[in-house]
């Protein structure tokens, strides 16, 4: 398995699994949509990046992430926004991964913290991110815009 930088020519098996991501959490996604998102993963003046783990020459997994500043504590985190691993490689250890090179990345720049957050009902990825990460006591609120 490597973990790397998403590539321009990852562009149709990312979306593949971008678009699984998305009907997993049952969100509706447009084709406009992932390709709003592919240009900023595309635009390094943007501030989302990507991850994609890949084993045997196939995308099998992403990770989306930003840095994000942290005003009490003057520092800088950064913040998983979407991790996913398409259903054929799940227990491959490609989340995992994926989330271990975003901390390898993060303590290279100097990062305090990788923050994410996930549905309640996701058990099985919590029983990793369990493992992996401290939960919080923090509770999230939206104000729809």
């Amino acid at each position: 398995m490597e973990i790397r930088a998403v590539r321009a020519s990852d562009k149709a098996e990312w979306a593949a699994l971008y678009a699984g991501y998305a009907a997993f959490y049952k969100v509706e996604q447009t084709e406009a949509m992932r390709e709003t998102v592919w240009g900023w993963l595309m635009d390094s003046a943007h501030g989302t990046e990507g991850l994609v783990a890949e084993i045997d020459g196939a995308l099998v997994g992403l990770a989306h992430f930003r840095p994000y500043a942290r005003p009490l504590s003057a520092s800088v985190g950064g913040f998983l926004d979407d991790l996913f691993v398409g259903p054929a490689a799940r227990g491959s250890g490609a989340a995992e991964a994926l989330i271990t090179a975003l901390g390898d990345l993060g303590r290279t720049r100097g990062w305090t913290v990788i923050r994410w957050i996930t549905a309640e009902d996701n058990y099985r990825a919590r029983g990793l991110y369990d493992r992996l990460a401290d939960r919080t006591k923090w509770v999230t609120y939206d104000i729809k815009l």
